[in-house]
């Protein structure tokens, strides 16, 4: 089985887009979709305080920024990893 992480939008009828098309045989497929939340604006406050059993830590914390949307965490993981095994 094949498994494509695909990106796409909602129109106001409700009807599904995606941006590319796709390399698959004709025939039914399943879908499961996860809707990426708003853009914030710039300038806009995200910080919050965070609360760590670390006290050290809890600067640190309000000085992270919020990940970008188009974030990949498991492609990050895959960059990590072959940095480290050199791979």
């Amino acid at each position: 089985m094949e498994a494509l992480k695909l990106k796409g939008w909602v129109d106001v009828d409700g009807q599904l887009h995606l941006r590319d098309a796709i390399a698959l045989p004709v025939g039914e497929v399943e879908l499961v979709v996860w809707p990426i939340s708003p853009s914030i604006p710039p300038g806009s406050s995200t910080k919050k305080r965070v609360k760590s059993s670390v006290k050290a830590l809890e600067g640190w914390f309000e000085q992270t920024e919020p990940a970008p949307e188009d974030f990949d965490v498991d492609e990050a993981r895959w960059e990590a990893l072959k940095e480290k095994y050199d791979l």
